[in-house]
């Protein structure tokens, strides 16, 4: 069982500013990164909703719908509807399971390996450029405080279930 650690008190309700907040200012620099990086990749016809579920599969091999819906945080039928439009494109394929018809894994394409090849260089370039006149060890203090809040995240949900 996953202990959670005590909730902080640094928000109060009396004085409480959304734009102040840690989730507004982390939504904030999601929207502006995902913005940068759909400018940047527009001319490969991708959209983060696209590009995001593709790299997974890249990184990944084959994945199960619902474990690309899960990875993505939409719900099987949104992910079924990108990815027919993936499928239309010819960038990935459903393929059934030999041991279990049942399921079904999605992998890409070779149009869709070529695709997603530029991704990982302009997700670089646009990370890179956010996180200008950081130090590295800025940079290595951010990423582990935000790793520490996605674990707490982590143990809240799993204390739900």
């Amino acid at each position: 069982m996953t202990r959670t650690p005590r909730p902080a008190k640094f928000y109060q309700p009396d004085n409480y500013c959304a734009q102040e907040s840690v989730g507004y200012l982390m939504k904030r620099v999601m929207m502006s990164i995902v913005h940068q990086v759909d400018k940047r990749l527009d001319v490969h016809a991708l959209t983060s909703a696209q590009w995001g579920p593709m790299l997974r599969l890249r990184t990944d091999g084959r994945c199960t719908v619902a474990e690309l819906a899960r990875w993505s945080h939409i719900d099987a039928g949104a992910m079924t509807r990108l990815l027919d439009r993936l499928e239309k494109k010819n960038l990935c394929k459903r393929v059934r399971s030999t041991e279990d018809r049942r399921v079904v894994q999605v992998e890409l394409t070779p149009e869709g390996e070529a695709a997603i090849t530029p991704v990982p260089g302009v997700l670089a370039e646009v990370l890179n450029a956010h996180l200008a006149g950081f130090s590295k060890t800025e940079w290595l203090t951010l990423q582990t405080y935000l790793s520490r809040m996605l674990e707490t995240g982590e143990a809240l949900r799993l204390a739900e279930e």
